[in-house]
């Protein structure tokens, strides 16, 4: 849930695809190949940038900004991507949801593990950095692939759809939020997990204002409400975030 201005749109499309290089560059074991072969076999590596940036205060700036801000090699240190989507168990045959997905920093990530990755947000520009991003992809994961623009108050997920759900950096920013796990609820099949990790009520380096955090009580409160079983709480495992794993009975 983002509300930016958008400048320099294919600058920061360059940032993301020099940094899906680089990192797949990194991690792989094999004798180095062509970078079409790398992308081809790592399309959803960790970010890497340039020089880190803080993330902001507020959220605003320009898009460029955004966009280096959501995939700084610093985030990969304090977001520990890996370990957040290894919570969600074996993804293979599974549909995932993910809310909020931004420049698809987890989405990517997700789409070699599932059956299916959905990345929605309610912002157009988000939506098509995402398809720009896509068509990178070896056609192997594209079909693995879906962008959705949403509503604010409606992921847009189809009756038991999903079989998780990931609100990463977004659960602050959605109103009505009682309201919304319902309909959310809906879209979510028997079983399905749902994985929340916002941040923390503190006085923290990074993050949005107070105004944009929930605490971590209230949002366990509003999950039992709308109907969710909680199986794990862990304000440990990220330094300025908390984790909240909830499960549709």
């Amino acid at each position: 849930m983002h509300q930016v201005m958008r400048h320099h749109y294919h600058f920061s499309l360059f940032i993301l695809l020099l940094a899906v290089f680089s990192a797949c560059r990194e991690e792989s074991a094999s004798p180095p190949e062509s970078p079409n072969s790398l992308m081809r076999e790592q399309p959803a590596p960790a970010a890497k940038v340039s020089d880190p940036l803080p993330l902001p205060k507020t959220g605003e700036g320009s898009f460029e900004n955004l966009v280096a801000d959501f995939e700084s090699k610093d985030r990969g240190i304090w977001q520990k991507p890996n370990m957040v989507i290894s919570l969600l168990g074996d993804l293979e045959g599974k549909t995932v949801a993910d809310i909020g997905a931004g420049t698809g920093y987890f989405t990517f990530r997700m789409v070699p593990k599932a059956k299916k990755v959905i990345g929605i947000d309610i912002d157009q520009r988000f939506i098509d950095f995402m398809d720009s991003v896509k068509v990178r992809l070896d056609v192997r994961y594209r079909d693995r692939f879906e962008t959705r623009l949403a509503k604010a108050d409606d992921p847009l997920l189809r009756p038991e759809e999903a079989d998780a759900v990931v609100l990463v950096n977004t659960y602050g920013y959605i109103k009505n939020r009682g309201q919304y796990l319902k309909t959310l609820w809906k879209g979510m099949a028997p079983g399905g997990r749902l994985l929340i990790i916002d941040f923390k009520k503190n006085n923290l380096p990074i993050g949005p204002p107070d105004e944009f955090k929930v605490s971590l009580s209230q949002a366990e409160r509003e999950l039992l409400s709308s109907g969710f079983s909680i199986d794990r709480v862990d304000q440990d495992a990220l330094d300025y975030q908390y984790i909240i794993l909830a499960e549709k009975p």
